[in-house]
């Protein structure tokens, strides 16, 4: 019975397809069976044992109560994966989302305080309201303006931070709130004496111990391992009467109800904040979402995600859960794990709830220094070193991106850092898209069929020029394009007939239409002609869309190399063509 019910589900869902967006699991739910639940309840297992240590550590980052990073991988994690888009993606807190709520909320409440955390919360909910509207606005392409090099940056640039803000507890020195990164580093130079060797012990030993185990046991979940090796040093160390300050206990207990403070105040107060916790959110959900479907084969819907990422903050802000988003960490555990389908999120996120209840009265024993120690190797992890050699190597436009939102990220707050970032990559973009490849391409005349090679290599014709453009025609590149076009001109006087190799042009605007229809009537009125090879049918409709098919000719489009020098060539020049030793042309030679 339940398979004709899922069809008549399906029939309904044909018909009115924008229903999915509001119950995406549909799609996904004929997957699940006996096999898949399996798998499924296994990654979860392992998910819940991974955000346990991970969700009190990013909850220290954010300057939440511990037990809030517990709270923000449950609710979230499981309405995430109901509305989402993909298989393998696992919300919940994460290092950068943690940094930046800290980084805005700071300068306005006490961290760890009752003002702090509902602001926490009533910007959770605010980022979770944009994110939907964006999803339903169909903006989930915005992220792939986003250069990468930017996520890279900050991210480097946060990991720095993360460590900084962990000296405190990693050195138990006193280092006042608010003080910067680079002033931190100096207290600590010039205050060595004053560290406390016994908390220094502790953060060292869970440092050395988390790195020892990540890298000669794999296996084994390296952060609960040092967290308990750290917590045995220092109960070791209270038998001398050497006290080491703990987290204390947590409660273990459901996520309590909350409600957000929607007052104006409150909103303007963060209003600044929410736009960039949306931007690096969204980027980080998606990009993970986007790599993991590479891997398993599987279509992300970026709009869908923005939905799922909208709904899974908007509850979690009424469930004690600050800012989720796609958690690479859980996410990759889950892929690796075996997770079949979106169900092994969820289990995820009850199975920590269950966790949470079971163990959370240990954290009592559970030292800061340990959790700095965790926090310095997770930093450490965050800097993709590779990629940012690789960058700076490589590519000139990317690196200014990577080290512009590095260094804003340590000198800025962090929501003008990715703000400064987003704007840097797309004034790139918009860089690269005005400047579109204007190639000059020629026959060869060693090749059979005469294919288009580069003119550095080859013989031109010199009445005839053909060009090859790379790019969109609208109203950023007709300059560039003209300019490029009025200076081959100049080097090549005598090339008064232009073809126009039109395979690589994507788009046109009004703007873009009147270039070429001005460029016609210049080529006509010298007795030479504009022609067009191989456009696309999108093409030269907007040829007819915008007016411009009678201005250009329909004579002077062409389907192929071969149509368009068999209709110009009559045109040329035969006393030129009688000196001519190019003979590119298979007519050339008639």
């Amino acid at each position: 019975m339940s398979k004709p019910s899922f069809n008549l589900t399906n029939r309904i869902f044909l018909d009115h397809p924008w229903l999915l967006a509001f119950f995406p699991f549909l799609r996904w739910t004929p997957l699940v069976n006996r096999n898949t639940i399996k798998s499924d309840l296994l990654a979860g297992l392992t998910g819940a044992f991974v955000a346990l240590p991970q969700g009190v550590a990013f909850a220290t980052i954010a300057g939440m109560p511990p037990e809030y990073g517990l709270y923000a991988g449950m609710v979230p994690a499981i309405i995430a994966a109901l509305f989402g888009s993909s298989w393998h993606l696992v919300s919940g807190p994460t290092t950068a989302a943690s940094i930046v709520l800290y980084s805005i909320l700071v300068v306005h409440a006490e961290p760890g305080s009752a003002e702090y955390v509902n602001m926490a919360l009533t910007l959770t909910f605010l980022v979770g309201v944009v994110q939907i509207i964006m999803g339903f606005a169909r903006l989930g392409t915005l992220v792939n303006f986003i250069s990468h090099s930017v996520v890279t940056g900050f991210t480097a640039g946060a990991a720095i931070l993360i460590a900084t803000k962990q000296v405190k507890n990693f050195f138990g020195l006193p280092v006042p709130r608010g003080v910067s990164f680079f002033q931190t580093w100096e207290m600590l130079f010039f205050n060595v004496d004053q560290v406390n060797m016994a908390i220094f012990g502790v953060s060292l030993f869970t440092l050395l111990l988390g790195v020892a185990v990540k890298v000669w046991f794999p296996r084994l979940p390296y952060m609960i391992v040092a967290m308990l090796g750290g917590s045995t040093v220092a109960v070791a160390l209270q038998s001398f009467g050497i006290f080491v300050p703990t987290v204390g206990a947590l409660p273990s207990s459901l996520p309590p109800l909350s409600i957000p403070h929607l007052d104006l105040n409150s909103i303007q107060e963060i209003a600044s904040g929410v736009l960039a916790v949306t931007l690096l959110a969204l980027t980080e959900a998606v990009s993970i979402a986007r790599a993991l479907g590479a891997r398993s084969g599987q279509h992300v819907d970026g709009n869908q995600e923005f939905i799922g990422q909208g709904l899974s903050n908007i509850f979690g802000a009424f469930f004690s859960g600050y800012v989720a988003t796609g958690s690479f960490n859980r996410s990759g555990v889950n892929y690796a794990a075996g997770a079949k389908t979106p169900i092994a999120a969820m289990f995820a996120g009850f199975l920590l709830l269950i966790l949470v209840l079971l163990v959370a009265p240990l954290a009592a024993y559970l030292p800061n220094a340990a959790m700095a120690g965790i926090l310095f190797m997770v930093a450490w992890g965050l800097i993709d070193f590779e990629e940012i050699i690789s960058t700076l190597k490589n590519n000139r436009q990317e690196a200014v991106i990577l080290v512009s939102t590095f260094v804003s990220t340590l000198f800025l707050s962090l929501e003008e850092a990715i703000i400064l970032g987003v704007i840097l990559s797309l004034g790139i973009y918009l860089l690269r898209t005005s400047r579109p490849n204007v190639r000059i391409r020629v026959p060869n005349p060693n090749n059979k069929y005469r294919k288009f090679t580069d003119a550095d290599y080859s013989p031109q014709c010199p009445q005839l020029r053909f060009v090859r453009i790379e790019g969109s025609l609208y109203f950023g590149a007709t300059s560039y394009i003209r300019d490029t076009l009025h200076e081959q001109d100049r080097i090549f006087p005598n090339q008064k007939h232009i073809a126009i190799i039109g395979d690589s042009i994507n788009f046109m605007d009004k703007e873009g239409a009147h270039f070429l229809e001005e460029e016609a009537k210049k080529r006509r009125q010298e007795g030479s002609c504009l022609c067009f090879i191989n456009i696309k049918d999108t093409i030269y409709e907007q040829f007819d869309e915008y007016g411009i098919l009678k201005s250009i000719g329909g004579k002077n489009i062409f389907d192929s190399k071969g149509e368009a020098i068999a209709a110009i060539f009559p045109l040329l020049d035969k006393n030129i063509c009688t000196k001519c030793q190019s003979r590119i042309f298979i007519e050339c030679g008639k």
